[in-house]
């Protein structure tokens, strides 16, 4: 995919219906499975964040923004995820919340980019939040100034892996669910992505294949 073919296609990405529990499913840890359903858990009053997809061209195609998280004293210590974070008070809304944790963490201002549209809610279970994903879209090459205390490496996905059979396998890990478990992954170079971010990408995924892109 090339810029000028997403731009393209906006239209159309943006009038496409999120894929929601049927996309989540593709990616999700069979222990996992019984937490789709993110409505099922207001009772447990669950903490908000955001957290934003970033399509942008690099080398003539487009990427797809990944961070590796530092190492801390958290449940998503070190883990391959998406720039985003908890709502703060003074945020007005989720999408604000993605475009100030993007530039906390790796230096994009928001007025580099244009958001697109907003993906269905993960309910996350060991931290008891909701995700919002947003998707958005830069269109020119970006520069990143990633944050040390947040961010340990920058990912650039060529948006082509997303949609190749071979980087996606089982593989067996330990989670907050079980010491020794297989889960569904995107592998890319020496990166294993899982959980929450695989499903994420796994309806970007299946909501561009709905747009004709793929």
């Amino acid at each position: 995919m090339t810029l000028d073919s997403f731009i393209y296609r906006l239209k159309q990405i943006k009038e496409a219906i999120p894929h929601g529990i049927e996309a989540h499913r593709m990616m999700s840890p069979k222990e996992r499975m019984r937490f789709l359903y993110v409505e099922d858990f207001e009772d447990l009053h669950p903490k908000e964040s955001a957290v934003m997809m970033l399509l942008y061209p690099k080398d003539d195609q487009m990427k797809l923004l990944l961070i590796e998280r530092a190492v801390y004293a958290g449940v998503h210590s070190g883990q391959i995820g998406f720039p985003g974070g908890k709502v703060d008070k003074t945020d007005p809304d989720l999408e604000y919340t993605a475009l100030r944790e993007l530039y906390e963490e790796v230096g994009i201002d928001a007025n580099d980019i244009k958001v697109v549209k907003p993906y269905s809610k993960i309910y996350i279970p060991p931290s008891n939040f909701y995700v919002q994903p947003f998707l958005g879209i830069a269109t020119k090459e970006i520069n990143f100034l990633p944050n040390p205390d947040e961010v340990a490496s920058i990912i650039e996905l060529p948006i082509e892996v997303v949609f190749e059979d071979r980087f996606v396998e089982d593989v067996t890990l330990k989670t907050s669910y079980s010491t020794q478990t297989q889960v569904p992954a995107f592998r890319y170079k020496n990166y294993v992505i899982w959980g929450a971010t695989a499903m994420m990408i796994s309806e970007l995924k299946e909501t561009l294949r709905s747009s004709f892109i793929y």
